[in-house]
C-alpha cells in the first residue's frame, strides 16, 4: 500500500504497510480500486455530457464513493467490494450508453483510445501486492504530476463529502457535480502543469460553492446557529452518543428517541448540533459528552450506551476496548464488526429502533466532566454582532483575528494550538470551525466588551461562515483586498475535507495561511513552492515567533 492523504502519514511521507489510522493494505488497495474504477466512471459520465446528456444520479454516487475513502470513515471491506462492483457496473452502463449517442450523433461506432480506467476490471487475478503500482497513487511516476493530481484528487474527496452533505438533505447542484466528473476525469490525462494547476484552483472556486450549498441546506432546514451554552454534564437516563458530521441523521434519531426514556448526547464534531433552533425543542437532548475524535476508544468506553458513527472521524478500537457490540455505523461510514443502519430504501427516516432498543438496557453514562461551554457563532449570529466588531476593532479594543479552524488529531505537535490560544494577547479574537477547537475551546480566555474571545462556527463542514465573516468584515471596513484585514490564518488539518477548506481559501484569494502540524506529504517541493510563490503558505514554527508575526501582520 502507499497512503499519504492525511496529515498523520508516516514520516510525512506515506504509509505503506499500515496506515497510521488504523488502514490496513487490503482496505488501502480496495480504496486505490474504487477511486481508478470511479475516474473510468467519470470519463463516460464527461464524455456523454459533451454529447448533451447527463444524469444527476452518477455524481451522487461518485461522491458518495468517494467520501467512503476518506481517513477514518470507513474500514469495512466487504462495503468497498460492494461499492466497487457497483462502480464497476455503473461505469459499464455509461460506456454502453456513451457509444449508442455516439453512433446516433456520429452514424459511426467510437473508436477513439481511452484510458485504462474506463475498462479496467477489479478482482481479477492480479496480486494484491501489485494493486499500488497498477491503480494507486505511485502508478503515476513523475513526482510532480503525481503531486498535483494527488491534491486535485483528495480536494475532490473533501468537495464530495460536503456535497453528500447537502445532499442528504435535498440540496444538489449540477455544476457541482459537472466539476466533480470532468476534474476526476482529467487526472487519467496528461495535462500541461499550468492546466492542473488552474483545475486545482477551480477546485478551490467549486469547494466554496459547495459550502455555500451545504450552509444553505443547514440553515434552511434546521434554522441559523445561535449563541448556545452546551450542557458538558449527564443525567440518570439511558443514552445514545452520536457522533460524525451528518444533521440529517441528528435530526431522525432525535425524532425517534422522543418519548422512549433514552437521552442523545453529541460527540466530536456533532457537538454544534447543539446550536441548531430545530433541536432544541427535545427535552432529551441533554448536550455533549467528551472531546476531539481521537479520544473516542476512552470515551465511548464510559459512556456505556450504544454510540453512533455517522461520517468520518471513527477510530479503530483498541484491545481494551469493549464497545464494538455497542457501536453502530450508517451513511458511508463503516467499520468491520459494527452494525452498519442502512439508508432507507424508499428514502424515508432510517430504522434507529435497533439502537434505540440496546440503550434501553444499558447504564447511564459515567461523567466526565460537568459545566458547559459556549457556540452558534456562525456567520448570521456574528453578523448581528458586526457593529460591536467593528466599533470594538476602530476603538483598538480589538487588535487582531486569528483564524483556528481545521481539524485535531493525536500528534503530540498540535498542542502548539493550544499555546497559541492561551498566549495570543487579551485583544485578540479566535475565529474557529471544526474538531481544531477542541485544542482550546474550554479555556477561560474571557471576552473582549461582550465579545468573546472563541466564536465557534461549528463543524468543519461549517468554515464557510469564516469566509462569509472575512468577506462582510472586508465591506464593513472599505477595503479592496481580503489580505488588508486584521485576520491571520493559523490552520490545523489533517484529513481531505480540510484540504477542500483550504484551497477554498485559496481560491477567496486568502495570502499568508499558516498550515500545520507538517505541510501535506502530497505536496511535492516544486508544488509546495508553487503555492509558497502564490499565496505564502508557511508552515508552522514555535508559539512566540508566529504570534509575534501574527500580530505584526505577517
Amino acid at each position: 500500500m502507499f497512503c499519504f492523504q492525511c496529515q498523520e502519514t508516516m514520516r510525512n511521507s506515506g504509509c505503506t504497510f499500515m496506515g497510521y489510522c488504523g488502514k490496513t493494505e487490503e482496505t488501502a488497495n480496495l480504496q486505490d480500486i474504487l477511486i481508478y474504477i470511479l475516474k473510468g466512471v467519470a470519463i463516460y459520465a464527461e464524455k456523454l455530457k459533451e454529447l448533451g446528456y447527463s444524469d444527476r444520479s452518477t455524481g451522487r454516487f461518485i461522491i458518495r464513493a468517494m467520501f467512503s475513502t476518506i481517513t477514518n470513515a470507513n474500514w469495512d471491506d466487504r462495503r468497498f467490494e460492494s461499492l466497487i462492483r457497483e462502480a464497476m457496473e455503473l461505469r459499464d452502463n455509461l460506456k454502453a450508453r456513451f457509444e449508442e449517442e455516439h453512433q446516433k450523433k456520429h452514424g459511426s461506432p467510437f473508436t477513439g483510445k481511452l484510458h485504462d480506467a474506463a475498462t479496467w476490471k477489479a478482482f481479477e487475478e492480479v496480486e494484491g501486492s501489485k494493486i499500488p503500482e497498477l491503480v494507486g497513487i505511485l502508478s503515476t511516476e513523475n513526482e510532480d504530476v503525481r503531486s498535483l493530481r494527488e491534491l486535485l484528487t483528495i480536494g475532490l474527496k473533501g468537495i464530495g463529502a460536503y456535497a453528500d452533505h447537502a445532499a442528504v438533505l435535498g440540496f444538489e447542484d449540477d455544476e457541482i457535480y459537472d466539476f466533480i466528473i470532468s476534474a476526476l476525469a482529467s487526472t487519467t490525462r496528461h495535462l500541461p502543469a499550468e492546466e492542473m494547476v488552474s483545475l486545482v484552483m477551480k477546485a478551490g472556486e467549486a469547494s466554496v460553492s459547495t459550502m455555500a450549498l451545504l450552509d444553505k441546506a443547514h440553515t434552511t432546514t434546521y434554522g441559523s446557529p445561535e449563541i448556545s451554552e452546551v450542557n458538558l454534564g449527564v443525567r440518570d437516563n439511558p443514552a445514545i452518543l452520536i457522533s460524525g458530521h451528518d444533521l440529517k441523521d441528528m435530526e431522525e434519531l432525535l425524532e425517534q428517541t422522543e418519548g422512549t426514556g433514552v437521552d442523545v448526547y453529541t460527540h466530536g464534531e456533532m457537538l454544534p448540533a447543539n446550536y441548531y433552533p430545530a433541536f432544541k425543542k427535545y427535552s432529551h437532548f441533554v448536550g455533549n459528552y467528551g472531546g476531539s475524535w481521537w479520544h473516542q476508544n476512552q470515551e465511548f468506553e464510559t459512556f456505556n450506551g450504544p454510540i453512533l458513527l455517522t461520517t468520518n472521524c471513527l477510530v479503530p478500537l483498541k484491545k481494551f476496548n469493549t464497545y464494538l457490540d455497542r457501536l453502530y455505523t450508517t451513511g458511508m461510514a463503516g467499520i468491520s464488526g459494527a452494525r452498519h443502519i442502512p439508508d432507507s430504501p424508499d428514502g424515508g427516516s432510517k430504522d434507529f429502533s435497533e439502537i434505540i432498543g440496546q440503550a434501553k438496557t444499558l447504564p447511564s453514562p459515567q461523567e466526565l466532566e460537568t459545566g458547559t461551554l459556549v457556540g452558534g457563532f456562525a456567520h448570521n449570529q456574528v453578523l448581528t454582532l458586526a457593529d460591536k466588531v467593528v466599533d470594538a476593532v476602530k476603538s483598538g479594543a480589538i487588535k487582531r483575528f486569528v483564524v483556528m479552524a481545521g481539524c485535531d488529531g493525536r500528534n503530540e505537535e498540535r498542542e502548539y494550538y493550544t499555546e497559541v490560544a492561551r498566549k495570543l494577547p487579551p485583544d485578540t479574537v479566535i475565529l474557529t470551525a471544526g474538531c481544531a477547537k477542541f485544542r482550546y475551546n474550554k479555556l477561560p480566555l474571557g471576552d473582549i466588551g461582550g465579545i468573546p474571545r472563541i466564536l465557534d462556527a461549528g463543524q468543519c463542514n461549517d468554515s464557510y461562515s469564516l469566509a462569509v465573516i472575512a468577506m462582510k468584515l472586508k465591506e464593513a471596513f472599505g477595503l479592496e483586498d481580503i489580505n488588508d484585514l486584521p485576520i491571520s490564518y493559523d490552520i490545523a488539518w489533517y484529513e481531505q475535507k480540510a484540504v477542500a477548506v483550504l484551497l477554498a481559501l485559496l481560491a477567496l484569494g486568502v495570502k499568508g495561511i499558516r498550515l500545520g502540524p507538517t505541510l501535506p506529504a502530497f505536496l511535492s517541493p516544486n508544488v509546495a513552492s508553487v503555492l509558497v510563490e502564490k499565496f505564502n503558505i508557511k508552515p508552522i514554527e514555535d508559539v512566540d515567533s508566529d504570534i509575534a508575526a501574527m500580530m505584526s501582520g505577517s
